[in-house]
């Protein structure tokens, strides 16, 4: 028989301990999330049981990857024909990064067990307030600034911070809602041997459910999620269709998820991105309008790695690095970004073929969170028009590739695009009017 992954029925005592089972063949493997003490009333709800058997399965892909079996098995958690759709989609393109770079080929060809579940869950009373996911970069401290200026409640929310998020949450200066996440060691160890796939999961549809969780837990009506209109721009195709580096930050992930966490809730939980109308380079613009967390924020990877990390809070050296140093520049003085970094990343001649990458000059999309091609491309060429800027190494040098390959038409009128905000969102209509004036 073909092997399977099975995902048995997770569990959550008043300790706030919930403990999470997979086998995968002969494996067994065990993951606990820690939320603190709980009162009794909120281990009764019905759509607590609910969400525990859908985060149980999103946070099985990383076990699931070891091995990436074509048969998934869920027979104790019944499912509904909109959250069967949705485990599909987490565990295909949610993971197509993790087939492309495997050279594996599991599009249309995954099964899935589980009983059919035709119940109607009652809603839970929950406090008119948001949960804000922190992420320690620039995003979702922009999502911060919008919030307190249009004075809409909220408590930032964590995973397992460390390094720049502890810093940001700091800063902020409001108590949050924090999980510990414990994943199975030999999980961990076995992704490091050979016979066992490794790679990238789809961390924010794994940290969207713990923080539904923690919503229903703690009493919030709303997960408010900083990602951008860029976030749903793939890398590449594989298998037959596109892949992305940032499936699940995407808005096609977004309406999905948004769906099935209102329909586990009884209609009582929304979820939403607050950013997604905005370019990268408009929420650059928006970051740049107060230093408040210039010497906190990071979105070099280096700083989330799972064993740690106790370098300086920008590497320079990675796409994502040289991405957002991209996106500040045309947004700050000169010299306000260089402290930030410490360097001058267009400046250093062995950044070149990263920039390439980044503006489609070269190669493909680095496999990162990072935004559009043109985008790049545009914010590139407004610099090479700037005199503070167009006679660094970098800018000098790419400028005529620019104009070669995309034409100064098209460039201009990309810029001009940055900056028009898109009407492709799932902002709630009062939420949306607060934000409008303050967002200007």
């Amino acid at each position: 028989m073909a092997e399977t992954f099975r995902i048995e029925p997770p569990s959550l005592g008043a300790d706030g301990v919930a403990v999470f089972r997979y086998r995968l063949g002969d494996l067994a493997f065990s993951e606990q999330l820690e939320f603190g003490p709980l009162p009794d009333e909120a281990l009764a709800l019905p759509a607590l049981r609910k969400l525990l058997d859908l985060t149980a399965i999103v946070l099985g892909v990383s076990y699931y990857k070891l091995r990436a079996p074509l048969r998934i098995a869920a027979p104790e958690l019944p499912l509904t024909e909109a959250e069967r759709a949705f485990v599909i989609d987490v565990y295909e393109n949610g993971m197509g990064e993790f087939y492309a770079r495997n050279e594996l080929q599991r599009f249309g060809k995954l099964s899935l067990e589980a009983a059919d579940d035709d119940r109607t869950i009652p809603a839970p009373a929950l406090r008119h307030r948001a949960l804000l996911p922190i992420g320690g970069g620039k995003d979702s401290l922009v999502s911060v600034a919008l919030l307190e200026e249009a004075q809409i409640d909220y408590s930032p929310f964590a995973v397992n911070p460390r390094g720049p998020i502890v810093a940001s949450i700091g800063r902020i200066g409001r108590p949050a809602v924090e999980v510990k996440r414990v994943l199975d060691a030999e999980m961990i160890r076995l992704g490091k041997q050979p016979g066992y796939y490794n790679g990238h999961v789809p961390s924010t549809a794994i940290n969207s459910m713990i923080g539904a969780l923690a919503a229903v837990l703690f009493s919030y009506d709303r997960i408010v999620l900083s990602n951008e209109r860029s976030a749903s721009e793939g890398n590449m195709r594989w298998d037959g269709r596109e892949v992305n580096h940032q499936y699940s930050k995407s808005i096609a992930f977004e309406e999905r998820i948004a769906g099935v966490l209102k329909a586990a809730t009884g209609g009582a939980l929304g979820y939403f991105s607050l950013l997604r109308p905005y370019s990268e380079a408009r929420i650059a613009r928006l970051f740049a309008r107060t230093t408040r967390f210039d010497d906190v924020f990071s979105s070099c990877n280096r700083n989330f790695r799972y064993d740690g990390h106790d370098g300086p809070l920008w590497c320079g050296e990675c796409p994502k690095c040289h991405f957002v140093f991209l996106m500040l520049a045309p947004a700050m003085e000169k010299e306000r970004l260089i402290g930030i970094f410490g360097k001058n990343l267009l400046a250093i001649p062995t950044n070149e073929q990263s920039f390439r990458e980044l503006t489609g000059l070269a190669g493909q999309k680095p496999w990162e969170c990072v935004g559009e091609i043109l985008e790049a491309a545009a914010s590139l060429w407004e610099l090479a028009r700037r005199p503070e800027w167009q006679d660094e190494i970098i800018v000098s040098a790419l400028r005529g590739n620019l104009i070669a390959q995309y034409g100064e038409a098209r460039l201009d009128s990309a810029l001009a695009d940055l900056m028009a905000d898109s009407a492709q969102h799932h902002i709630p209509t009062d939420i949306a009017e607060r934000l409008a004036h303050h967002a200007s």
